[in-house]
This record gives structure tokens, sequence and C-alpha cells, in this order.
């Protein structure tokens, strides 16, 4: 099951692209719905509701009077803040039940409007914000829904701001243009990556990577997304991790790179990784079973500190290499090491970033990039290990995952530092 969480300022939109989703085949599940449905006359919820505001909230019917219980909330954050509790969990508990009930294969998508307020994006497999400039979202909501300015202001400052909902979001859709645009954006977002991404996870499927190595200047939204990757991960795996880091070249601010994450996960042994494997695997990372290990270096000989179990995301729009390795080996120490010399070195940057792009003309035709990787293999070990064991050993470098613990003394892993560059 693909688990969608689709979210949007009021006015945003966000409506309109629910009904298309669920036109073109996913399961909806409407907060705004359920927060309706978990208030009804007769239901606890409603009777919390009362308890807290009184009854003043209630209509002649006993049904609640939205417009009155708004003018109360949208004034004061604190009494936002506690209805708020009473709802969201009824609410969640709701969908849950849905989300229970889902077939593999299936795309489930929750439109929740205070997603980002409620910090949920780390239980969805994407999390899709629509977005409209503020100033069109307040002329909606002013001409379209008969809104007073105050009104209309009063309800926008109660949510996310712009900035907040986009730094959480792993898709946009821009709703400042027509009807059909936002149709029509939404009808791709389906065909080329939901619909695909949903198989690859009810197959166990890595997304396919089907091009030569081409490369990136640095992006400025690869650490944010990989941090938004990581929090979706720790939230996957309750157990069993030491450590998670964002690793390889797209960690390196100014480093020219292929737009492939790389993450690295430390565990106590690879028996908990394979333990892990299905959890990984549901949360979008299916386990690569040819890769098991890392290239030795010349100090630290021995393969068994290099075996590790590499998954790659099943989301067809973003590229994701996760190496599980050992907290504490020689492999997951190099990938580290490797990570913060470039950080602290600009001419080893210059050096690797220039090594890059000659091997990446060199295999641009390529339908893949595994020579790519291939060929890059020397210069980690001759050129890339002596200078970075020299300059970890002058600046006092130690693995930065604090959570990390070190195999137990005598251990083959106890020393040494592979990168997924």
């Amino acid at each position: 099951m693909l688990k969608i969480g689709l979210t949007g300022g009021i006015a945003s939109g966000k409506s309109l692209v629910a009904a298309r989703l669920q036109e073109l085949g996913a399961t909806l599940v409407d907060a705004d719905l359920l927060a309706r449905q978990v208030v009804e006359p007769g239901t606890a919820g409603l009777s919390r509701v009362v308890a807290a505001f009184g009854e003043g909230i209630l209509a002649a019917d006993g049904s609640l009077d939205r417009p009155a219980l708004g003018a109360i909330v949208f004034q004061d954050p604190s009494r936002r803040q506690m209805l708020n509790s009473i709802i969201h969990p009824l609410v969640r508990a709701s969908a849950a039940a849905t989300l229970a009930a889902a077939e593999p294969g299936e795309i489930v998508v929750q439109d929740i409007p205070l997603l980002v307020e409620t910090g949920q994006g780390s239980a969805f497999h994407l999390v899709i914000v629509v977005d409209s400039p503020d100033d069109v979202r307040f002329q909606r909501m002013v001409e379209l829904r008969g809104m007073s300015p105050d009104e209309a202001r009063s309800r926008m400052a109660a949510q996310a701001g712009r900035e907040e909902r986009l730094a959480a979001a792993d898709v946009v859709l821009d709703n400042s243009g027509s009807r059909s645009d936002i149709l029509g954006a939404v009808d791709s977002l389906w065909s080329d990556r939901l619909v695909p991404f949903a198989e690859n996870l009810q197959w166990n499927h890595r997304a396919p990577r089907v091009s030569g190595p081409v490369l990136s200047e640095s992006l400025p939204e690869w650490p944010l997304e990989a941090a938004r990757l990581l929090a979706r991960i720790e939230a996957a795996v309750p157990t069993g991790i030491l450590s998670l880091d964002h690793v390889g070249s797209t960690a390196v601010p100014g480093l020219a790179a292929k737009d492939v994450l790389d993450l690295q996960l430390g565990v106590p042994d690879l028996d908990v990784a394979d333990r892990l494997a299905p959890l990984l695997a549901a949360a979008g990372f299916p386990v690569v079973q040819h890769v098991t290990g890392d290239t030795p270096k010349p100090s630290q000989p021995d393969p068994a500190g290099w075996l590790k179990r590499f998954h790659a995301n099943a989301d067809p729009g973003r590229a994701v290499n996760l190496h599980v390795r050992v907290a504490g080996s020689p492999g997951w120490r190099y990938a580290l090491m490797f990570r913060d010399w470039l950080r602290a070195d600009a001419d080893a940057r210059k050096s690797y970033e220039s090594h890059k792009r000659d091997l990446a003309a060199r295999y641009a035709e390529d339908e893949d990039t595994a020579g790519y990787a291939d060929a890059k293999e020397p210069w980690f070990t001759d050129v890339a290990w002596p200078r970075m064991e020299e300059w970890a050993t002058d600046s006092g470098w130690m693995p930065p995952s604090s959570t990390a613990e070190p195999p137990l003394p005598g251990s083959p892993l106890a020393e040494g530092s592979q990168s997924g560059q």
C-alpha cells in the first residue's frame, strides 16, 4: 500500500486535487469529513467538545454549531489547541481503520489540512502539497467563499506558513493557474510516479535507473530531502537503529553529484539488518540482494568489516541508496569520514569533482551507472584513503553519530573507517 499525505493551505485547491486522485483510483481518507463524523450527535467526541467549550457551541437540534465554535477557536490559539487535542486523536484512529483494510498495491491518499502543523509527514511515503500564493488564497476566501478580510486572515494565520508547508513537501502542485493546469499536473503525477511507486512497493522492487551518470550542480534541497527520508525511516523502524546519516556527495555542500541521495543506517549487527529488511521495504526501500559489501581498504583488509545490506528507493521520482552497515565498522566509518573530509578540505572536493566529471563524460552513453561506479573505486582506495586517514589523525576526527556504539574491543570491526558516492 502506498500512503500519500495530501495537504495545502486554506483555499489552495487541495479538495480539487483530492477529488481528482479519487477519480483516478485512489482511496481517499478525508480528515475534514472524519472530523465532522467524530463529533456527530451522540458521539463521545461531541460530548468532549461540549464539556470543553460549553453548551453554547450546540445548535438547536443538538448538533455542533461550527460557526459558533470557529468564532472561539480561530481567535484564541490556546482554545484551538484544546479543540485539536480532542479531535485529532479521534480522526487518526478512524483513518487508521481505513488503512488497516487497504489491499496491497492500493494507493491511499489522506487529505489532512493540518498535516504539517501536526507533524505527520513521516507517516507517509510521500507528502503532496497543493500550493498557491498567499494573495491568491486570500482573494479566493473573500471573493468565492464570502469571508470577511479579517476572517480570512485569521484562518490563514491559524495554519502553517507557506514556506513551512513547502519545506515538508515531496511533491508541490502549483495551483496558481487554471483548473485544467492543476488537473493535468495531477494526472501526470498519478501515471508517472504514484502508480509505478505503488507497484514497486507491492512487489518489493527498486525503481529502475536506466541512464548513465549525469552530474548536477550542488542543490540546496538535498539536505532537506535527506532529512525527510531519514525521519520516515526512523518512524518505520522502531528498534535496531543506532545511527542515521546523510552521506555521499549530496551531503557535501558545493560538490557536484548525481541526483541520488545516499543514506546510512547503523545497526548492531547484520542479523538485525536482515530483520529490519521487511520494515524498510514497507517504508519504500526494498533490499537489493546482490550488493553485500564495500571494497576493503589497505589498512583494514578483512572483508568482514566491509559487509553491508543495500536498499534502494521504490519511488521513481527520487533516487535513493540506503546503506545498512554495522555501526563502528570500517565501512560505516569510511562513509562518515569521507563526507566530513570533503566538507572540510576544499582541495579534496575539487580533486574528487574533477575525477567524477572525467568519468561521467567517459561513461555518459551507458544505460546505467555501474561502470562509472566501478571506475571510481581505485580513487577511493589509492587517493582518498591515505589523504583522509591523515586528515582524520591530524584533526582528531571522530564519527559524528553520537548514538552509534562501536563493536567490542578486539573485534575485527573495532578499527578503521565506504561511502555510497
